[in-house]
């Protein structure tokens, strides 16, 4: 019989130093990725289910479950303002002081933005060796409801940018953090948002071990009813009612007719999407151009070959009548993101996104993943983790300057988390769907048999994985004091909005 095939033992990457008064240009030369090129984890389903679970159980012996308790910043540590900064470089110049003034905003606003500190704070932790295909930026902001090709509302992650192959505890140790982060926000009790924490960890790690149980096919075909979600896990009537008029809201038009409503303006023949600067704007340089309209058709066409061939045939009904600059999220803004208004001939519209696709943050620790393009990494690991990716969902390369696209539809009946106007009991219940979400996308990728025989019956996993996620807020709400500071130094450029 043919052993199984275990996780390499941990490796100690080379964590990214940055000294205390490095220049800016410094700081992003530090982020060259060190280690090999990533590889997609091997699959061991084909072994018998009790081997599979010795060896997850076996892996405590290497990192047990109580260890993420006792995370301590290294001494190594690198300033999280110059990680900042170095993030910062290629993005557009006018729009990074946006960016910083939207961290500036919270903590918990900090927390969104920042994670390349988190990915160089998780290289110091010690890993079991399993890895996935990961989010990669995994907080409770990342996460909704939207329509499945099928118009049925599904929750599930969705963001994508920072895709990669890392290991699988540092997706959890994020997300896990995220809920103390914004209970705190909200002015929870420590007790409570630590709850919401601990909650996360034990739907993840009790989700993971009934996919351990389920025939693999049957496994993979689950995804999560967003209605059935809101309106039979939740428990607050008030809130309940509230979801019962979103989803009504959601299903009731065509999100592509609701968007051109809000965005487009009739400019004699030809619709135009309305500018609303800063936010939202023509880039005027850039149509000026001599050749844009050619580039245009040339990224339009790679786009269209990077879809299905019978997705492709759908896309070809629309013509391009206008784009814009859409500055979007708390991480993305600075990055080369806009809208693509697109109609058929009988003026149906279709909104295109398209966002600048970045290396990974988990890069410089994991190595790339096997895609030339960042664009196709992205689809790539959002086709293989949502339970139903967007049917436009695809990539292209910008014209004039080279850079990595993806395009996925502006919104498709979204439905956002509304995490600030939660009550305790509230962020629980979302707490448990963020944790099943995370465990359905990691199994896609990883051995539910093997994990399940290293997280285990007890609650020792949930135990540490709050642990962590306190002391992770207290280093949180110190970074965001740094990067208050370097502000009122004057180190740094943040503009409020308003």
């Amino acid at each position: 019989m043919p052993a199984i095939p275990m996780p390499p033992a941990p490796r100690r990457r080379a964590p990214i130093a940055a000294p205390a008064k490095v220049r800016a240009r410094k700081a992003a030369a530090a982020h060259a990725p060190a280690v090999p090129p990533a590889r997609l984890p091997e699959q061991s389903h084909g072994l018998p289910h009790a081997e599979r679970l010795a060896a997850g159980k076996a892996l405590r012996s290497r990192v047990a479950r109580e260890a993420f308790a006792t995370w301590l910043p290294d001494g190594r540590r690198a300033d999280p303002v110059d990680l900042l900064v170095a993030s910062s470089a290629g993005r557009v110049p006018e729009l990074v002081p946006i960016r910083y003034g939207r961290m500036l905003a919270s903590p918990f606003t900090f927390f969104r933005g920042a994670a390349t500190v988190m990915a160089h704070d998780l290289s110091f932790l010690p890993v079991t060796g399993m890895q996935v295909v990961a989010c990669g930026d995994c907080h409770l902001m990342n996460f909704g409801g939207f329509a499945s090709a099928e118009r049925r509302l599904v929750f599930d992650i969705n963001d994508f940018d920072e895709v990669s192959v890392a290991p699988w505890e540092w997706d959890v140790l994020r997300l896990a953090a995220s809920f103390v982060i914004a209970g705190r926000a909200n002015g929870f009790r420590e007790a409570d948002s630590r709850e919401a924490a601990w909650t996360a960890a034990q739907s993840y790690r009790t989700h993971m071990a009934r996919y351990a149980e389920m025939p693999v096919l049957e496994a993979y075909y689950e995804s999560i009813d967003l209605k059935r979600l809101l309106l039979t896990e939740e428990t607050d009537e008030e809130m309940r009612a509230l979801n019962r008029k979103r989803i009504r809201k959601a299903q009731r038009e065509s999100a592509h007719l609701k968007e051109y409503a809000k965005l487009a303006v009739q400019s004699g023949d030809e619709p135009r999407i309305r500018d609303e600067p800063p936010l939202i704007f023509h880039d005027t340089d850039m149509t000026r151009q001599a050749g844009f309209r050619g580039m245009v058709e040339r990224m339009q066409a790679e786009y269209a070959a990077s879809l299905p061939p019978e997705r492709r045939l759908l896309f070809d009904r629309f013509r391009l009548a206008d784009v814009a600059i859409k500055v979007v999220g708390v991480g993305s803004v600075g990055t080369y993101c806009g809208i693509a208004l697109m109609v058929s001939g009988t003026g149906d519209p279709l909104f295109l996104q398209y966002k600048e696709a970045r290396p990974s943050v988990l890069e410089p620790y994991c190595g790339r993943l096997p895609f030339a393009h960042d664009g196709e990494r992205v689809v790539f690991g959002q086709r293989l983790l949502q339970a139903g990716a967007d049917i436009f969902l695809g990539w292209t390369t910008g014209g004039f300057t080279g850079r990595n696209f993806y395009i996925r539809q502006l919104r498709d009946a979204k439905i956002k988390p509304t995490v600030e106007i939660m009550k305790p009991a509230n962020l629980r219940t979302y707490a448990t769907a963020c944790g099943w979400a995370l465990a359905r996308a990691h199994k896609r990728t990883a051995d539910a048999v093997m994990l399940t025989g290293y997280l285990g019956t007890s609650t020792a996993f949930e135990d540490a994985v709050t642990a962590f996620a306190a002391r992770y807020a207290d280093r949180n709400e110190r970074d965001h004091a740094a990067l208050v500071a370097a502000v009122r130094a004057g180190r740094l450029e943040a503009l409020g909005e308003t």
